[in-house]
């Protein structure tokens, strides 16, 4: 079935069928039409027009996310959004400069705002040599993709919490990790896709960690997202990504972008630089 056809599921984004949503001069998001419609019923907070929808809402961080908040509770009340998250991130189009403010994690598609999220490979050698992979199920409850296999650790970045204490919570959380060994998980870059959802667009950037694990490290689910651990041969890994959908949609990005640094997929694959090409964000 091929690995480029992942990158191309998670790109499927026609900005045709959606409108800028600017705010102080700037685009922070991507409105679909639908959504567009949505939001202007509130002209104190959206101003929207064919072309454009603009943020309006004054002050600072707290009275603007109060603002976002006070339209996303009454579309959840009219049933058009869900918000079931229980958790907010900042919005920034930019990671590392201060968030605008801050909108429940269930709502981020309704504007399109970036969001940042941490994957962690975990990983180690055989006895041959060869590199194997933990990997882990999802429960079957899970709202996005259940019952699919992911990386041994992942998550979003809420917040007000930063790229590295996301993951030493999350490798806790997830996968019973102790932050002594989470600790030493080695920052290996960023990758990115703009896509459209069921709910408007996800436009996201994935902060990717690998960690060698010792040969006495065995994962534990511990916070119910996950429900088991298995440790797999990469080299079957990557090819259930090849020839499956096993695996969450965007967690086969990670896979690809680990196999492609570690040299399981050879440059002589005709898919390769399309592949190196499509993973940056």
């Amino acid at each position: 079935m091929g690995l480029l056809r992942h990158l191309e599921y998670c790109n499927r984004f026609d900005a045709r069928r959606f409108r800028p949503l600017q705010f102080r001069g700037k685009r922070i998001g991507w409105v679909r039409d639908d959504n567009a419609a949505l939001l202007a019923r509130f002209p104190e907070i959206f101003v929207v027009d064919d072309k454009t929808v603009t943020l309006t809402a004054r002050g600072g961080f707290d009275e603007i996310s109060d603002a976002v908040d006070r339209v996303v509770e009454a579309l959840v009340a009219d049933g058009a959004v869900s918000k079931w998250r229980n958790e907010s991130f900042g919005v920034t189009p930019v990671w590392g400069d201060p968030p605008l403010f801050k909108i429940d994690r269930g709502a981020v598609p309704l504007l399109g705002v970036r969001a940042y999220g941490v994957h962690l490979n975990g990983w180690r050698r055989d006895t041959a040599g060869r590199i194997q992979l933990w990997i882990g199920r999802r429960a079957p409850d899970k709202k996005v993709d259940p019952d699919k296999l992911d990386n041994l650790v992942a998550g979003g970045i809420g917040y007000p919490h930063g790229i590295e204490d996301t993951l030493l919570k999350e490798a806790g959380e997830e996968a019973g990790m102790d932050k002594a060994l989470a600790s030493r998980a080695v920052a290996k870059g960023a990758i990115g896709y703009r896509m459209e959802w069921s709910t408007g667009a996800r436009d996201d950037t994935l902060y990717i960690y690998d960690l060698e694990t010792p040969a006495d490290f065995t994962p534990h689910p511990h916070d119910g997202e996950i429900v088991a651990f298995m440790l797999m041969d990469a080299a079957e890994v990557l090819d259930r990504v090849d020839r499956t959908d096993d695996f969450k949609f965007n967690v086969n990005l990670v896979i690809i972008d680990f196999a492609l640094r570690h040299g399981l997929i050879p440059r002589a694959h005709p898919e390769y630089a399309a592949l190196k090409q499509g993973l940056r964000p």
